[in-house]
This record gives C-alpha cells, sequence and structure tokens, in this order.
C-alpha cells in the first residue's frame, strides 16, 4: 500500500506534472537525489527532470561512459539495485565507478519506468549513505514509476511540455549536446552517432561534464578536430 505522502505527491503529479515534484519530496523514498529520465530510441536516455546537481551529474555521467545501473535498466527492464556501491565489483561499471567517486553518492537505485514489455525511461535515486530501501519506500517508489510510465506511454504531447516546462530554461537538460553533436557532425564530416561518441571521447578524457563541452562547441570555441589543439577559452572554462 502507498504511503499518505506518497498518494499526495502521485496526486499532483497528475495534476502539474513536472512541476509537482520537488527536493522536499524525494525524501519520501528515503533518497537525497531524484532523477526522471526518458528512452531515446530505446538506447539512452535524456534526462528529464533532477532534484539536484548531484542527481545530474550523475545522469550525465553515465550518458558520457555509456555504462552504469541506469543503461542496465533501460536494457533488461529490470531494477538496477546497489545498496552500496562501495562493494560493487570493480569489472561491473568499471569507468562509471572510478569517475563518480567524487560525488557524494553512496546507494543508487534505477527503476525502469515500464508498463508491460515496454520501457520508456528510468527513475534514478540516489542516497549519500549506504542501505537498503525500507520496504515502504520500495512499495512507494514502484508506485513512482508505474504512474510516470503511465504519464508517458498514454498522455498527450501537452504532457511532455509540462515537463519542458518545470526545467530552468524550458529545454532539455542535454539540449546543447544534440546542437553540438550536429556542429560536430558537419564539421568532422562524420554520422551523428560518431560524432557523439567524439564528444563523450572528449569529456571523459578530459575530465569535463559533456554538457560543458557541448556548450564550448556551440559557442565556437572549442573544436574537436584529429590532433588539434584544445583552445585557451575551453581550458579556463574547465572545472
Amino acid at each position: 500500500m502507498l504511503s499518505p505522502e506518497m498518494t499526495e505527491i502521485l496526486r499532483s503529479l497528475h495534476t502539474h506534472a513536472g512541476a509537482g515534484f520537488s527536493q522536499s519530496r524525494v525524501r519520501v523514498i528515503g533518497m537525497d537525489h531524484l532523477v526522471v529520465s526518458l528512452a531515446v530510441e530505446g538506447q539512452v536516455t535524456e534526462q528529464l527532470w533532477s532534484s539536484s546537481e548531484t542527481g545530474a551529474s550523475f545522469e550525465d555521467m553515465q550518458f558520457t561512459l555509456g555504462e552504469g545501473p541506469g543503461p542496465d535498466a533501460l536494457l533488461t527492464g529490470h531494477a538496477a539495485l546497489e545498496h552500496d556501491l562501495a562493494a560493487v565489483s570493480g569489472d561491473r561499471w568499471p569507468a562509471l565507478v572510478l569517475t563518480m567517486a567524487a560525488l557524494p553518492i553512496r546507494a543508487v537505485f534505477c527503476l525502469p519506468l515500464a508498463i508491460g514489455g515496454i520501457t520508456v525511461g528510468v527513475l534514478t535515486a540516489l542516497r549519500a549513505s549506504p542501505g537498503h530501501m525500507s520496504g515502504q519506500q520500495m512499495e512507494d517508489a514502484l508506485g513512482l514509476t508505474a504512474a510516470l510510465a503511465l504519464q508517458f506511454l498514454g498522455g498527450s504531447g501537452s504532457r511532455l511540455e509540462e515537463w519542458m516546462d518545470a526545467q530552468p530554461d524550458g529545454e532539455l537538460h542535454r539540449a546543447v549536446v544534440h546542437q553540438a553533436t550536429g556542429m560536430l557532425s558537419v564539421q568532422l564530416e562524420l554520422p551523428l552517432a560518431e560524432a557523439l561518441l567524439r564528444l563523450r571521447a572528449y569529456a571523459y578524457s578530459n575530465d569535463r561534464s559533456i554538457v560543458h563541452a557541448a556548450e564550448d562547441v556551440v559557442a565556437r570555441r572549442l573544436r574537436l578536430d584529429d590532433d588539434g589543439p584544445e583552445s585557451e577559452a575551453a581550458k579556463e572554462t574547465r572545472g
């Protein structure tokens, strides 16, 4: 049975979509950060809403590296639950475990937004301390994923627009990444998939957020030509 607090959240979600979420409501399922992502072409996710910069950073790392509990949940349609990241085998997500070491995250719970055999996204719940979800917290989280899946599968375009309106600038979190990918595709004469791979590789090898790297590409502060030097402007924005 859902808790009264989650029942109220689902009622607000039905009425206000993304605007019905808030950082305080993340605590209902015992988490510190929450991210809602939609599947794009069934392989990667596009962040639709995040309760914090930490959640957004974790999601960007998974996107950049192409590995992690989120991609696993999307691929398999099953929850990826890690109540203690310190106990995760080093060969499971080798790049992600090293890259996210500086983030205040010790437990990750990724649940697919699915109805039947259709998975439309992933709900990622993050906590700064290790430990399992309680039975009530898991039941509430599953109720939330079911409601989100139903909203995205059966909702009209206006419902997605409401989630977009909840974004600070009214755009998808990685809209600039898609723009930069298009520019790189033209500059380097590469297919879009390869251009995105080049951008992801640059972000990872230079320890940069893929969003920040994309902003430099779009602003023409950075080119990713073969063996080309990184611009001074891009160096100054690193961090």
